[in-house]
């Protein structure tokens, strides 16, 4: 069925808008986006349907820990990332598996609530990788701690036949492996995980906190106390740490590359963003979860100077209040009013689908099946279209459309 949908305003996803805009789809695919006036006349036919409001891509959640959905409220708020870390390791080893579960099961809906329709979560256990499939597009990375060379390179080894004994029949969600952080992975095992990824999608965690650089620097800072209490003492002093700044030892091993993903960059100086600029690479920020960790947000406005693609993402309800991307988008707005709306609602959609490796989504154009969200409220005539989506609270939200292909 062809449907042409009538909006105040369209966002297409790269930071253009369309007041009094329609959109032509047929089955998931946009046909034909544009002035109203345009499409109208042409659209003999087809159904129409005036919303009041603004339409733009699905949203991308591209940062993720669904696995840890069940830890909300179970970590110190604004202590610092140890303490958060160390909350975070005692209450996992104490959860049911059927309270995870249920958890994910929640996030998932209330993800998909909020119009989100890619993703890209990262996962120890693949515990969420099947259900994720059944409702969203994106990548699942297969993330592998390990300061010790051996036992990190065993581990490598060892994840193909974990993949082929988890995959979902529909594989809308594509497996990549990833290591989790520079500090938390041996340089070998990172080496073997860039090339075990080939040219899939490529994450990591990068410049989150202090303690990164402190330990990558000379093995100081609290990381290395965190090793103490859970026994790693011998393997954190064998570790080889690089003594440079966490983006040029990612540099180093071949981290910075075209689409890869960086997490974070909250510690990153403006100094070292150049080398990420130069590399391709997509900063994917989560700044509510930066603030509930160490009360500090990412460096946007030296981000944006310097060049670097921009995508959002939420981390896990262990650190965020929801998996709404447009929630940070708005936490990013607040305190950035010198950064446009449109780029900020641009990084939760095609920003956020090419940290994901799906390109497809996240923008508004004819041939594509980025679903369609509607954000129902009164548009104000003289009012900028991303700035009222980031202001208005409370808005009812509703994927008309769906993403992926006709269903």
């Amino acid at each position: 069925m062809t449907r042409l949908l009538h909006a105040d305003a369209i966002l297409l996803g790269d930071g253009t808008a369309v007041r009094d805009g329609a959109i032509v789809v047929e089955g998931n695919v946009v046909r034909a986006v544009g002035p109203a006036a345009e499409l109208l006349p042409r659209a003999a036919g087809a159904a129409v349907e005036r919303l009041r409001g603004v339409l733009l891509p699905g949203l991308i959640n591209a940062h993720t820990h669904l696995e840890l959905s069940g830890m909300r409220g179970k970590t110190p708020p604004g202590a610092g990332f140890v303490p958060w870390l160390t909350a975070l390791q005692q209450a996992r080893a104490e959860e049911l598996e059927e309270e995870r579960d249920a958890a994910i099961d929640a996030a998932i809906a209330a993800m998909q609530e909020a119009g989100v329709v890619g993703v890209g979560e990262v996962s120890n256990t693949l515990v969420a990788w099947a259900r994720l499939s059944r409702r969203f597009f994106g990548t699942l990375w297969h993330e592998v701690f390990a300061l010790d060379r051996a036992r990190g390179l065993e581990a490598v080894a060892a994840l193909p036949a974990a993949r082929d004994g988890r995959a979902p029949a529909r594989p809308n969600v594509r497996w990549a492996p990833a290591p989790h952080a520079l500090y938390s992975t041996h340089p070998d095992v990172i080496r073997a995980l860039v090339e075990l990824a080939g040219d899939a999608p490529l994450t990591v965690h990068l410049a989150e906190h202090a303690a990164e650089r402190a330990f990558l620097r000379d093995r100081g800072g609290p990381l290395a106390a965190f090793y103490a209490s859970r026994g790693l003492s011998d393997a954190a002093r064998a570790f080889p740490v690089p003594g440079i700044d966490p983006i040029a030892a990612a540099r180093a091993l071949g981290l910075l590359r075209p689409g890869a993903a960086l997490v974070h960059l909250a510690d990153a100086r403006p100094e070292e963003l150049a080398a990420v600029a130069e590399s391709g690479a997509i900063a994917v920020l989560c700044p509510r979860s930066n603030l509930t960790i160490d009360t500090r947000l990412p460096p946007l406005v030296s981000l944006r100077a310097a060049g670097v693609p921009i995508a959002l993402g939420t981390d896990s309800l262990a650190s965020s209040p929801s998996l709404d991307p447009l929630a940070d988008a708005r936490a990013l707005f607040e305190r950035n009013p010198e950064v446009p709306a449109s780029f900020l609602v641009a990084a939760a959609t095609s920003g956020g689908a090419r940290a994901i490796g799906w390109p497809e989504l996240g923008r508004i154009v004819a041939g594509a099946a980025p679903g369609v969200l509607h954000i129902e409220g009164a548009l104000p005539a003289d009012a900028d279209p991303s700035t009222w989506v980031l202001r208005v609270r409370g808005a009812a939200r509703r994927l008309i459309v769906p993403a992926g292909g006709d269903s």
